[in-house]
């Protein structure tokens, strides 16, 4: 497979090209890319050489983004980014996954394998794969796995199987994890119904966005609407308005 790194610290793309080779040997680096400009004239002459491209999001003389107001790109794209608020972005264009440095083996391993595997499928039948079937199927299975937060003077990484809910308060969002910890994160919820899958994240009211491996229980409460019962043990209380029941019904129950 022919890859584009643009990536404008030599460490991160050094690092990158070096977990490339160590997943498939057979991976050719085409080129290493550290700005709009030289992205931008790369790709309007070889861009039909490359196969998949790893693009960081802050380079040398702007955002990667300024790349796709000059150049049409046809091809697969991971981001890889130290800045989190970007990933609905990110989504808007071909964007199969989103990574936050410092990346893994594993996360990279994981993008790559998501990728084979659509191919894979697509092309059973023994034709050639179509790339734009691949993304458009990909970019639609493509969701937030996960949130940087800081704590201190350090950085983690939540994964979304261990948030329990979201939940604003004033003009702050915070995400609740299952050890009943509180981060708070730069997004709006707004934003997040967006980036989380639908199947697990439900937006309960202007308040909560639940995960629903974290309810424990649904009450019939007054006035027709529901009453929300958390894993967590939390004073606010989480309505379901009566206008909202039956889509969260079907939410609940599988059927959105």
């Amino acid at each position: 497979m022919n890859v584009l790194i643009i990536e404008d610290e030599v460490p991160a793309a050094e690092k990158l090209e070096r977990y490339l080779k160590k997943y498939d040997t057979d991976i050719q680096v085409l080129d290493r890319l550290n700005s709009v400009k030289s992205s931008v004239q790369w790709l309007s002459h070889h861009q039909q050489q490359v196969e998949l491209i790893f693009m960081d999001i802050q380079l040398l003389d702007g955002k990667s983004f300024e790349i796709f107001d000059q150049v049409k790109i046809n091809t697969p794209i991971i981001f890889i980014t130290a800045f989190d608020e970007y990933a609905i972005d990110a989504f808007k264009v071909n964007s199969i996954d989103y990574l936050l440095k410092p990346i893994t083996f594993g996360d990279l391993s994981s993008s790559l394998e998501k990728l084979e595997q659509m191919k894979k499928d697509l092309g059973s039948n023994g034709n050639a794969v179509d790339i734009n079937a691949v993304l458009s199927q990909l970019q639609q299975k493509s969701y937030k796995n996960r949130f940087m937060v800081k704590l201190g003077e350090h950085i983690k990484s939540i994964t979304t199987d261990k948030i329990e809910f979201f939940f604003a308060e004033g003009r702050n969002v915070f995400l609740f994890t299952n050890e009943n910890r509180k981060f708070i994160i730069d997004f709006k919820l707004e934003d997040l119904e967006n980036m989380l899958d639908p199947q697990t994240f439900y937006r309960a009211n202007r308040s909560f966005i639940l995960n629903i491996e974290g309810i424990i229980d649904v009450v019939v409460y007054s006035n027709s609407r529901l009453k929300v019962i958390p894993r967590l043990d939390f004073d606010k209380e989480i309505i379901i308005s009566r206008e909202k029941v039956q889509a969260f019904k079907d939410w609940f129950s599988g059927l959105n």
